[in-house]
């Protein structure tokens, strides 16, 4: 099973509401398409460092994988009338929606790093997409445990590979820090020992990548209270190490020029 590799290399997966027997029986090659995906993914620390937490940098080559095997935004609408007369509408978008003709449709949702009340709505779009007939399954993919409890070691190690002495320094890595911020990093080294690149780091961490963002801790409360039920879902948690040190600049540096460019033209959700 393709999915087996996934977990061999500390990926957490978990099938909720009969979703593997689905996807196994149904949709193996969509499973199989989303596994390949994910087998080959990395995110160069640079992305996770120079997105300020951004959502679509730090994912950038898992969509653009996924769009390639046929996983396109989709715009459900779901209307309701009588005698001719609409009465109700609904649309529901989604970023990834994978249709195989005469099985059905696979819906995924990537929450790379936003408040964690979009796991709410897209487990409730899910819960009504499948209510209605529209979806088989619906994927959630976020920053699993093992990332989410690295992050800041992963944060700091950048900071000392990079030399970070100063706020000066930040600014060769296009970071502005807000006067908050500053004020931040200088309250932490009045703490005996406590020099920039740790003070940074953590601050950094915390104000982007905080308890209160979506990650797998956060996906797991809402599914164990039962939003999303009875849709399939799949749940997949991004661990740290995909996330890679020393990627050639010129293939980061497009790949977050790529991603802002959609950024721009597509922003997410507010």
């Amino acid at each position: 099973m393709p999915i087996e590799r996934l977990r061999e290399k500390g990926f957490q997966i978990e099938f909720l509401s009969h979703a593997q027997a689905i996807l196994e029986v149904d949709f193996p090659q969509v499973l199989g398409e989303l596994a390949e995906a994910l087998d080959a993914l990395t995110i160069p620390i640079e992305e996770i460092v120079g997105s300020g937490g951004g959502e679509t940098k730090g994912t950038q080559r898992l969509r653009r994988a996924l769009a390639r095997a046929g996983w396109n935004k989709v715009v459900f609408e779901i209307k309701k009338m009588i005698n001719n007369v609409e009465r109700e509408s609904q649309s529901h978008e989604v970023d990834h929606v994978r249709t195989i003709d005469g099985r059905g449709v696979v819906a995924l949702e990537i929450e790379w790093n936003n408040k964690d009340p979009f796991f709410d709505r897209d487990l409730e779009n899910f819960k009504r997409l499948h209510a209605e007939g529209a979806i088989s399954v619906g994927i959630i993919v976020t920053r699993g445990t093992s990332m989410q409890d690295q992050m800041r070691a992963l944060v700091r190690r950048f900071a000392d590979e990079k030399g970070l002495a100063s706020v000066n320094d930040l600014a060769a890595l296009n970071l502005s820090p807000t006067r908050r911020q500053r004020e931040d990093y200088a309250r932490r080294m009045e703490r005996p020992g406590v020099l920039f690149p740790e003070a940074w780091s953590s601050s950094f961490t915390q104000d982007k990548y905080g308890a209160a963002t979506t990650h797998w801790r956060k996906l797991d409360d809402r599914v164990r209270r039962g939003v999303g039920n009875p849709c399939p879902l799949l749940l997949i948690g991004l661990p740290a190490g995909i996330v890679t040190f020393g990627e050639p600049a010129a293939v980061v540096e497009n790949l977050m020029k790529e991603a802002a460019e959609e950024a721009a033209t597509d922003p997410p959700a507010a």
